[in-house]
């Protein structure tokens, strides 16, 4: 089981070679498994990043998403009021950003490894991270 950050999600699904030869690793042990998960916050980042220009898929990201929630493998964690508990309570040092710190508490939820080139991610000593 793991998680995927939110370029992670899409470089998996999309560009996969983007991804370090360890975290395309886990991703494809995990998917076997049927066991990747994203946090739904993920969805808003994505839906961000398309209306501000910064993202654009061949499709609309409403379609993609829909897409991607259709993988057997993949699995939006929502984000319930234990996820908000964690991202509030999560020691520091955490980023600030609010969807980092909830993506990181999905993680923390779960016991589950974080897929992330994001270095800020990458040093918070809470949550195992995969790069």
């Amino acid at each position: 089981m793991i998680v995927l950050d939110t370029h992670a999600w899409i470089w998996y699904v999309d560009s996969p070679d983007l991804l370090s030869r360890k975290a395309r690793a886990a991703a494809d042990e995990a998917r076997q498994q049927g066991e990747i998960y994203v946090s739904a916050i993920s969805c808003w980042e994505i839906y961000m990043l398309e209306k501000r220009g910064r993202l654009a898929f061949g499709v609309e990201a409403a379609v993609w998403v829909a897409r991607c929630r259709g993988l057997s493998f993949l699995q939006v964690m929502p984000v319930d009021t234990e996820i908000a508990r964690l991202a509030v309570q999560l020691p520091d040092p955490l980023p600030a950003d609010p969807a980092d710190r909830l993506i990181l508490a999905t993680a923390r939820y779960l016991g589950a490894p974080l897929v992330s080139r994001d270095q800020k991610i990458r040093s918070c000593p809470h949550v195992k991270t995969i790069w």
